[in-house]
């Protein structure tokens, strides 16, 4: 049975209070912390706390008379949940508009009148925009403000976790390495020094890992590198004395996390400063000297860490097929259970429960990549729907289950969507399946020339979906770390991602493809596997790429309307579940083996 009822709502009394008292007619608090991290720590949880709304991507503005929430498609239906009855609108973002706040803003508010917002928690580049929209109006941006600390009085502290190394043989490269590889860059840009703030990016660079924020295996620091040195500033006693000296030993110095900005501040006047202004705030920019040269680009290792190793690609394989052998248990203990009527009908929450079980028992487990999504029926249409204790479904009657999850595991991190039907799935229901998987296999068997921009790919999945008059309210693919965030850059396959060169296709990257149909209120599918470029041969037209899928576990052919595949469709399907049966064959027996060999015969 669903339970879907809202949070209790929000008081925003405190904060309207702390408003009036600074004499501040709006304020603006985005989803962010000093990282511009995509998933916060609970001290930056603070759009949360005052809105109700649990989805990762948000913006709250508070004036004295209105209160918004402005969130994309993606999070519709959750955002209508959680923020009804609490006097806090919906403002939906269209696709690529992600900055309609600001436009909002600006149009508001009246010459005089003044926005606040934590510049240790805005991007620059946001930053910038919002700055010139306001002040063409005549409108003051202050930013240096921190009104969440006047009402939110147990607001958590920075979180404590320890930082690890991530040693051989998964960390495939030294620390001396990729600094001298950042070093090279660098000094081609003309800088002298560079400042990081991206978690992922340091957490790369320096063979380093942590815990301090949920599912993604980083810790809160700030690093400054330069020709001969580099400095990262991260919370005392994070980082145990042997390891300080490893560190040390490669020229890497550890110093306090309070005290980066003041690192910028000191920098001597004539350096040349290399930052991304995608990834850094403008509390940081504005710690720079006036006398101090700044250099804007993406950071070195933003491109570095997207382009994986031979060696590192040799552990996600045999990372994927650990993760499959885990899925293998987990689908043979579901499917039986679905169908026994002597007990209680499952609920979404044993799907996360079980489903974590088996990957934990795998080697090399360290945590989920992210929380599972399990969303039955209409909850599956809710692209990023988690079910909790208060809201969640049974899983009974006739329909579609979706389960989208993933593992960060010590040789690499994986993310899956897999669909499987309960009783008997509608005509309708196949039919969209089996469009969707006809455009994953679109995309999936695509070959195109090194360098193309990702998001001219999208269109390539959404193609077979098109066709039928249907459409999806999310990109088709995101990069994907190695035993780092699920979600990582730069490429994007995503119609509404610039193709900047930045976000050109190189070998090594490892990207998601998973196209969706989504009917509110009905069903959801979304079939997903991670995919690999890797070398197509080159021709009198240049160097070709393709992709080697590197997800393995079998797509559900209960669920399709065999008569709307192709010949070459079906043969990919064949292929690809002959290739998962003979990669798993080998990790699996028992309830687990014969799952395995039903679900991946030919068709």
């Amino acid at each position: 049975m669903e339970n879907l009822s809202a949070p209790p709502p929000p008081d925003l009394a405190a904060l309207r209070a702390a408003m009036a008292a600074h004499a501040i007619d709006a304020v603006l608090i985005p989803s962010a912390d000093p990282h511009l991290s995509e998933y916060l720590p609970a001290r930056w949880q603070g759009r949360q706390q005052l809105s109700g709304f649990t989805g990762s991507v948000g913006t709250l503005i508070v004036t004295a008379d209105f209160a918004g929430v402005w969130t994309d498609a993606r999070y519709w239906d959750q955002a209508a949940v959680e923020l009804a009855g609490s006097g806090i609108e919906l403002m939906k973002i269209p696709s690529g508009a992600s900055l309609l706040y600001i436009d909002w803003l600006a149009a508001r508010l009246h010459p005089g009148q003044s926005v606040a917002v934590d510049h240790r928690v805005l991007g620059l580049a946001t930053a910038r925009l919002l700055a010139d929209a306001l002040s063409a109006r005549g409108i003051t941006l202050r930013v240096d403000l921190d009104l969440l600390d006047a009402v939110w009085t147990d607001r958590p502290g920075l979180p404590e976790a320890a930082v690890f190394e991530h040693a051989a043989p998964y960390a495939s490269e030294s620390r001396a390495a990729r600094l001298a590889t950042v070093r090279a860059a660098i000094a081609a840009l003309g800088a002298d020094r560079h400042f990081m703030s991206t978690l992922d990016d340091l957490a790369w660079l320096f063979n380093l890992r942590g815990a301090d924020v949920p599912f993604n295996p980083v810790f809160l620091a700030h690093a400054l590198v330069t020709p001969d040195a580099a400095t990262v500033f991260v919370g005392a006693g994070k980082v145990a004395p042997e390891l300080v000296a490893r560190l040390a030993d490669d020229g890497v110095a550890i110093a306090p996390y309070e005290d980066a900005a003041a690192a910028l501040a000191a920098l001597p006047a004539g350096a040349v400063l290399l930052i991304d202004p995608r990834r850094i705030t403008a509390g940081m920019r504005d710690a720079v000297p006036a006398a101090v040269t700044v250099v804007e680009a993406i950071n070195p290792s933003t491109l570095a860490k997207s382009k994986k190793s031979a060696a590192d690609v040799a552990h996600v394989r045999a990372t994927m097929e650990q993760d499959g052998a885990a899925l293998c248990e987990f689908f043979s203990w579901l499917e039986p259970r679905l169908l026994d009527t002597r007990r209680p009908p499952l609920t979404e929450l044993d799907v996360d429960t079980h489903i974590c079980a088996a990957r934990a028992r795998r080697p090399g487990f360290v945590s989920p990549s992210f929380g599972t999504i399990a969303g039955f029926n209409a909850n599956g249409a809710v692209m990023h729907y988690r079910a909790t204790e208060q809201a969640h479904a049974d899983i009974e009657g006739d329909g579609m289950l979706l389960i989208d999850s993933g593992g960060q595991y010590l040789g690499g991190t994986t993310d899956i969507t897999r669909v499987v039907p309960v009783g008997t799935p509608s005509a309708a229901q196949r039919r969209d399946f089996t469009l969707v998987l006809k455009g994953m296999i679109a995309l999936s068997s695509a070959q195109f020339p090194r360098g193309t921009r990702s998001p001219l790919l999208d269109a390539l999945a959404r193609a077979p979906i098109w066709a039928a008059g249907v459409d999806y309210g999310h990109g088709t693919g995101h990069g994907v770390g190695y035993f780092l965030n699920v979600h990582e850059g730069p490429q994007s396959i995503s119609p509404t991602t610039a193709p900047e060169p930045h976000t050109a296709m190189e070998p090594g990257m490892i990207t998601s493809i998973e196209p969706g149909i989504y009917k509110p209120g009905r069903w959801g599918i979304r079939i997903e596997n991670l995919v690999l470029n890797v070398d197509a041969g080159s021709t009198e037209f240049g160097q070709f790429l393709r992709f080697e899928t590197l997800t393995l576990c079998p797509i559900d052919t209960r669920c399709l309307e065999l008569a709307l595949l192709r010949a070459d469709e079906r043969a990919w399907l064949n292929d690809y579940h002959q290739q998962v049966r003979s990669r798993l064959s080998a990790h699996v027996d028992g309830a687990a083996r014969a799952w395995l060999d039903l679900r991946t015969e030919a068709i």
